[in-house]
Formats: C-alpha cells, structure tokens, sequence
C-alpha cells in the first residue's frame, strides 16, 4: 500500500486549498457550477474507456473481496452512463445557496431573512463504491462546498479516474480545480489525519460499513454526519395482498444484495402465516439462504434456524433473517430493538395498520407498500446523493443538495439600537 511521508501535513495542505475554493464557490453563480458539473459528466462519458480499464484493475485487486462487494465496486457501460446521467441531474437541480428559508418582521422595524449558505469545506470517507466519487464531488459543488474525497483502497484507480473527469468539469467552467480534491493515497493514516483536521474541514460525512463509520465517530474532532449500515426491514402484515408481498419482499433482497437499502430481515404477522410458505419460497427459490425462526422452520426443507446474532446482522448478501413477529406493535417493537434507522417497510391493504407503523418506526425512510431499495436520492428525485443519514441532526435521509447547506440570518435595519 502506497504510503503519506506526512498524512498531517497532506491534509493541512488540502484543507487550506479547499477553504481557498470554497470562498470562491460560496460567489459562484448557478450558470458556472451546473456548467462544470455538465462537463464533467460529458467526460466521464467521453473517458468511458480509461474508467472501466482503471475498475478491471481494481477489480483484479480485489478478488478477496465478497460478491456482494465485488458488486458495489464494479462498474460497467450502463453504470457509467447511470453516473453521468446522475450529475447531469444534479446540474439541473435548484441551487439551493440564496434561497431564502423564512423572512419576517420585528415591531422595531427590523427585518430578518433566513438564508441558505454552503457548509464550507466537507470531508467525505467512503468504501468501496466508485460513484460516490462522482455523486459527492457533483452535490458538494453545487451546493457551493468544497470537499476532500477519501475513498476506500480497494477502488483508488477507478477513483482517480473519475475525479479527473470531475477536473475537467472544473477547468471547463473556470472554477478552481481545489474545489474537489481526491485523497491520492490508500495510506490509512489520511483517515486519521482528517479526522483531526478541525478547522480546516467544516464536517465529514463517513459512508461505509460500522468499523468504518464507529471509528469516525470516536475519533473526529470535527463535526460528522453519519450513514450507518442498513439492516432494514419488510414487514408483511395479515391484511398485505399476497401477490404484491411477494413481488416487494423479492425486490427489497435480490435486486441488489450489496446496496444499503436491501431488506435484511423480514418480519410476518403471526396472524399471516397462510402467506408464509409462499414469501419465503419466493426468495429461496432466488437463491437466498434463509435463518428463521423455529415455527417457521418446518415450512421447507431449505430454511435454517435463526441466531441471535442475526437480528442485528447486515448480510449485504443473498442472506435475509425472517422471524414472525404480533401484528403491526410486535414489528415494530422488533425495529426498534434491532433496526438501524435506515429504511423499513410495511406490505398492507389496511390504511389504519400502515399509518400505526409510518408514525411509529423510528427510521430515517419509512415505507408502505414499496420496496426498501427505493431507499436512494436519484429515486426520490434528488439527482444523487452522498449517503443515508441515520441519525437525527441536521439532515436525515438522502442526503443532497440541501442537507449540504446551512443557514445564517440576516438583519436588515434603519438605525436600530437595542434599548
């Protein structure tokens, strides 16, 4: 692994190169930052070729690697084309910077204005998936941020090659090239030298498995902003249509094993065990290996007991737990103990037993007759995304354009002293 002489100093020197951009991206208008981010998404297009020649490398690298992540960290020409269609959106979005939030008046004259304004300069650390490069650098820069990128080892060639393609984007418009800057080294010390960098970096936003985001939040002396893992449920009620149970809890596991928003654990109403042999043919048949819990066990030959462990367990794999849980209170009571407050769905026809559970399931996207991988900015029209916040500060969700803003008030008098 290639090494930092001085991981402090490397930081130091790209933080103060930031907080030079970010000042300038803080003016930019809306014309220039949508421009560079359109042109970076024309050469990302345009170097088609050296991205996926730099992914075979990695991919070579990282044959130690489960399926699961093998899958995140592959590309393809039709995720290339997803990626740059991906800041083509972002270019259109609304510029949030200026907007103005609420405006009001004081008895005394004053009036107050609040307005959006970038964070300043964001750190993001991130694992495995090469889009995220592209999706952070596109958002952080039109909201007006400045970022240093650090991704995982296991993808850096693939990363750098897209960053030159953001790069391109930046000289196109005439924007400092330190608004986005790529930690150029795998050196596990960088992480730590950003944890530390207060002062220099505004927040960071951790995006990767627990090890990754505990050792942020332990260690950080600047503020975080924390996507944690997706041990997300589907819960089946006994008033769910079969057909649509089926075709959702399928969806929420196999369509993508590796993404955060796969279902891990699916719960079904005791009062609902007539649909069970069905639900849980449907995944095994998949190729989905099955831990359940023991009344379920005689359903099929294929299924195995559950652990404890596997409550709390995100497999990212063709892996799901299934327990049965009382009605609409005992999945919930199920969520809270093991759930990780990142998506988690109902399957019902009854309205009242679904708004019980919208209301009740403390998790950063709750869903009702939908499936958990719609757990994604770029499905809730936000262009792309940085992560999942989980937690309950600043932003929660998909984390875009406007969760990378903050606000400050302005006071507009005529002379105004306070008595």
């Amino acid at each position: 692994m290639e090494t930092a002489a001085d991981p402090v100093g490397l930081i130091a020197e790209m933080g103060k190169r930031a907080r030079s951009a970010a000042r300038e991206l803080a003016a930019a208008s809306t014309a220039a930052k949508a421009a560079a981010i359109r042109a970076a998404a024309a050469a990302i297009r345009a170097d088609r070729a050296a991205i996926l020649a730099a992914n075979a490398d990695d991919m070579a690298a990282a044959a130690h690697l489960s399926p699961a992540m093998r899958d995140r960290l592959k590309l393809d020409d039709s995720r290339i084309e997803g990626m740059a269609a991906g800041l083509d959106a972002v270019a259109a979005l609304p510029d949030p910077v200026g907007e103005i939030i609420r405006e009001w008046d004081r008895p005394n004259g004053l009036r107050l204005r609040r307005v959006r304004v970038p964070l300043g300069v964001v750190g993001i650390i991130y694992e495995s998936r090469p889009n995220v490069t592209a999706d952070a650098g596109a958002l952080c820069l039109m909201a007006g941020n400045a970022c240093i990128l650090r991704g995982g080892s296991e993808a850096l060639a693939t990363s750098k090659a897209i960053h030159a393609a953001l790069l391109q984007g930046l000289r196109t418009a005439g924007l400092a090239e330190s608004a986005i800057q790529l930690v150029p080294t795998a050196d596990r010390a960088m992480v730590g030298a950003m944890l530390g960098a207060s002062g220099l970096i505004d927040i960071l936003i951790p995006r990767g498995g627990k090890a990754l985001v505990a050792r942020v939040q332990a260690e950080a002396r600047v503020p975080v902003l924390a996507h944690l893992d997706g041990n997300n449920h589907v819960y089946v009620d006994r008033a769910a249509d079969p057909a649509k149970a089926a075709a959702i809890v399928l969806n929420a596991k196999m369509r993508r094993t590796g993404v955060c928003g796969a279902m891990e654990t699916l719960l079904i109403d005791k009062e609902a065990m007539g649909m069970a042999p069905a639900l849980l043919a449907t995944l095994l048949d998949a190729g989905c290996e099955l831990r359940v819990t023991p009344d379920l066990l005689s359903l099929d030959a294929r299924l195995s007991p559950a652990a404890p462990a596997d409550w709390d367990t995100e497999y990212l794999d063709s892996i799901a737990a299934v327990a049965t849980v009382d009605g609409v209170e005992g999945a919930i009571t199920h969520i809270a103990a093991h759930g990780s407050h990142h998506s988690d769905a109902i399957v019902t026809e009854d309205a009242r037993r679904a708004e019980t559970f919208l209301a009740a399931v403390d998790s950063a996207i709750v869903l009702w007759n939908a499936s958990t991988q719609f757990a994604d900015g770029g499905e809730f029209g936000f262009g792309a995304e940085i992560g999942i916040a989980t937690g309950r500060l600043h932003a929660r969700g998909p984390v875009a354009l406007e969760g990378l803003t903050t606000y400050k008030t302005m006071v507009i008098g005529t002379g105004q002293v306070r008595p």
